[in-house]
């Protein structure tokens, strides 16, 4: 079942259930209550479709005479490889909860370059292979918002952040804010290990420096979404 953690730095997480099956979104309760003198906490009473997009509307549910807290949508965003062949399949990325901007443009061919240094704390030796581009980045070293802050710096236009644990074929963390109040204008997406981990292994084998890729992609127009779906996907 695939699962969402929160977290911001190493020891900061917590998890909740999301759908065993990533569809354009997912809706789960946390169980949390308002206390004495707290406004509920807001959450999605409807979803509007804007130009084939579906757009989350915030707000409170009204559920016999009570309002019901602590719901909210897990979104999911969707991108496809178109090269290499080996690893054409659509791919499931969970955007940024608190920080990041969001994808206005569909790119229908944009290149996806893996980070030299692949965690992207710092200076990067192919920065200039990134701009104008999305990045691959690996977790780890620093923050969620640090790597978003240094590929965008380098003028990227996207970062998406697998996981470091290769094996992770089911857990999409959560990723929020670090302490520090900074911000980052470009997407930041999280990326399954494992998917992470076989679109490397794909360009190293092959001797490319990027990927290909189509972001973001509208699975609900295509029929065979499921049958496109990496065959490691954990179900």
């Amino acid at each position: 079942m695939h699962r969402a953690r929160r977290e911001a730095s190493p020891g900061r997480e917590g998890e909740a259930r999301v759908a065993k099956r990533p569809l354009p979104y997912a809706l789960y309760g946390t169980g949390g209550q308002s206390g004495p003198g707290e406004a509920p906490p807001p959450f999605p009473t409807a979803i509007e479709k804007q130009g084939g997009w579906l757009t989350v509307c915030q707000g409170r549910e009204q559920a016999h005479g009570r309002e019901r807290a602590g719901l909210r949508i897990h979104e999911y965003l969707y991108f496809q490889v178109l090269s290499p062949g080996d690893i054409r399949y659509i791919f499931t990325a969970t955007p940024a909860k608190d920080f990041g901007g969001v994808f206005n443009t569909r790119y229908d061919q944009i290149h996806l370059v893996p980070a030299d240094p692949p965690e992207a704390c710092g200076e990067l030796n192919n920065g200039v292979f990134i701009q104008d581009q999305i990045a691959l980045v690996e977790r780890g070293g620093c923050s969620f918002l640090s790597k978003t802050r240094v590929i965008q710096e380098h003028g990227g236009r996207a970062v998406i952040i697998a996981d470091n644990a290769y094996d992770n074929d089911s857990f999409y963390i959560e990723m929020i804010q670090d302490s520090t109040r900074r911000t980052a204008d470009i997407p930041a997406l999280f990326l399954l290990g494992r998917d992470g981990y076989m679109i490397r292994r794909s360009l190293e084998q092959h001797g490319l420096p990027w990927a290909v890729i189509s972001i973001p992609v509208n699975v609900t127009s295509i029929p065979t979404y499921e049958m496109m779906q990496p065959p490691w996907t954990f179900w």
